[in-house]
């Protein structure tokens, strides 16, 4: 690995602004101590104060300070070597991915250490700064995997709520799109939690709620099974009944008979 240039605990006024169409040069790693603003493909984002950011190569490096605020960070520009690309972004981080970290004191160290070693001639200078560099991307990466873990549990109880809602009203209508808003997320998002969250689509969940509340109408009333139908939800019959026998292998009246 090779540092280009490093730097700690600096400080800029609220008219801070940098705009690199063609980026740097080489890698750039921030290390935010306070909040700013970075453009990602033509969208500005707020990013929070104790944040990791690492930029590739040849990508516009475009970030500001918040209004009426000052800029604080640490920063390296580096090169990768041979296969330490791969090897250092196998840690579990991604380039232009914001990270919140919950130690920037020990990771605001290593960039010091860092800055120390690149203007000394100390004998082991070139391994304290790879070692030092490969800590701050491993534990930013322990950070990163910590936060998508929280996330996960917070929307199982989300989705959860949610699956309980539809198996204890299987009858009402619902759509993808509709399902998503309720949690106040993309369609395409819901639909990929979902399914990793319960191994099945919604869709899924919703037929098999609704066959089994129809089989508990066939064994428990003498409603037809066209009414049986339609207060599970559905609108026209001959759907009900194939998503019956799917799940069921028999007919609704079928399954009547054989459970009374």
């Amino acid at each position: 690995m090779k540092i280009v240039n490093a730097g700690f605990n600096h400080t800029h006024d609220s008219d801070f602004n940098i705009d690199r169409p063609d980026g740097s040069g080489d890698n750039l790693l921030i290390l935010l101590r306070s909040d700013a603003v970075f453009n990602i493909d033509g969208r500005d984002v707020r990013v929070p104060g104790n944040s990791l950011f690492v930029y590739p190569a040849g990508r516009p490096q475009r970030y500001r300070c918040m209004e009426s605020s000052t800029f604080s960070n640490d920063w390296v520009h580096f090169i990768f070597e041979n296969d330490e690309e791969k090897e250092f972004f196998g840690l579990g981080l991604e380039y232009e991915k914001p990270v919140p970290v919950d130690d920037i004191n020990f990771l605001s160290f290593c960039v010091k250490k860092i800055t120390t070693e690149f203007c000394s001639d100390n004998p082991n200078r070139d391994r304290t700064i790879y070692h030092s560099m490969f800590l701050i991307f491993s534990k930013a990466g322990e950070y990163r995997a910590k936060k998508s873990e929280e996330n996960r549990e917070n929307y199982y109880e989300i989705l959860s709520t949610v699956r309980n809602r539809i198996y204890s009203r299987p009858y009402e209508p619902r759509t993808v799109a509709g399902t998503a808003h309720e949690v106040r997320m993309s369609a395409s998002g819901f639909q990929h939690l979902y399914k990793k969250c319960f191994g099945v689509t919604l869709f899924q969940d919703i037929i098999k709620a609704r066959v089994e509340y129809a089989c508990m109408l066939l064994e428990t009333t003498s409603l037809s099974a066209v009414d049986i139908s339609q207060m599970s939800g559905y609108n026209h019959y001959a759907h009900f009944v194939r998503q019956f026998k799917e799940l069921t292998g028999m007919s609704p009246s079928d399954y009547r008979k054989t459970h009374i």
